[in-house]
């Protein structure tokens, strides 16, 4: 006997990720929504972040309490494409090739030291990433629609690393920073360490907190979120502003635009709304955008960074009221 489906509001659904990722991760709560609110966007996500502050973590927690399938790729210099798409396999049977499927084919793929791939492998994740699809062999192979990847990668190591070129950049939904927890996250965490409870440890006794469907369904919420036309002129005023300030030697494309645009609709669903205000778009233009920039020379050298610039930006482009 088939148990009967049941129906969560799009508040409850929300609140059911977000206390099923609590459970594990302490903190970060910034990064939480950030991540989130991509995938509710149908985006893909650069995580950045030092070593050990539980990137990886996550990304396993945030596709475990989704319900849906989960990949990982040790990305290293000699990964080559078809380690990552597949390869067609003679079948001794009859003589004729097989598609073995590589990693890709999962719903949420943790890409793990990203820029360590040679550029031929990260050509290959580009198509995949923009097309949801690989072509081995001259097939096309389609990867689903919920298939996303969260990158990850290290700021501050840079040996045996092939900086990711900018149109695989703004691939990229959102680049979200992963930093140290508060002192009291840090405490809290380590309390809880302290009783014996290890998130990876025990990292199969919880359940998803959604079903592959619900998300969908969450996706689909997210879609019909109503946006006011003078919030997506605000929107347009912004990324635009970001083309004419002398402290950036490239601005937001129009992708970036549409990328601000899907991620404010995702804000105001995590926030408990069906309709995007200013705030929404201010509190997620930096993940949006800060990928997307290239400083000037001068402010790069005096140690500046791309958020700063957006700060003065979203202080000097006036909000709809």
């Amino acid at each position: 006997m088939t148990e009967p489906q049941r129906t969560l509001s799009t508040a409850d659904a929300v609140e059911a990720l977000r206390a099923a990722i609590r459970r594990r991760i302490v903190g970060q709560d910034i990064a939480v929504d950030e991540l989130l609110a991509a995938l509710l966007a149908r985006g893909h996500v650069l995580l950045e972040g030092v070593p050990g502050v539980a990137k990886t973590l996550l990304v396993r927690t945030v596709a475990a309490a989704c319900g849906v399938r989960f990949g990982r790729i040790q990305f290293t210099p000699d990964l080559m494409p078809a380690d990552i798409t597949g390869t067609s396999v003679l079948r001794g049977s009859d003589g004729h090739f097989e598609f073995r499927p590589g990693p890709l084919f999962a719903d949420v793929i943790l890409a793990d030291e990203i820029n360590r791939a040679p550029a031929k492998t990260q050509a290959a994740l580009l198509e995949a990433m923009q097309e949801k699809q690989v072509t081995v062999d001259g097939t096309r192979h389609d990867l689903g629609d919920r298939f996303t990847v969260v990158a990850t990668q290290n700021p501050v190591e840079f040996e045996g690393t092939y900086p990711l070129p900018e149109a695989q950049l703004d691939r990229f939904l959102v680049k979200v920073r992963v930093g140290y927890p508060s002192a009291a996250d840090e405490l809290t965490m380590l309390q809880a360490h302290a009783r014996g409870d290890d998130p990876e440890r025990t990292f199969a006794a919880d359940g998803p907190a959604l079903s592959a469907k619900e998300l969908d369904a969450l996706r689909e919420a997210t879609d019909r979120v109503t946006i006011a036309p003078e919030v997506i002129a605000y929107i347009a005023t912004l990324v635009r502003a970001t083309r004419e300030d002398p402290a950036l030697a490239l601005g937001a494309s129009p992708r970036a635009a549409v990328a601000l645009l899907r991620l404010s609709r995702a804000g105001a669903v995590l926030a408990g709304r069906d309709f995007v205000t200013p705030d929404d778009v201010k509190g997620l233009a930096p993940a949006a955008l800060r990928h997307r920039l290239i400083l000037s020379p001068e402010l790069d050298v005096e140690g500046r960074t791309t958020d700063d610039v957006l700060a003065a930006v979203l202080l000097r482009v006036p909000a709809p009221v």
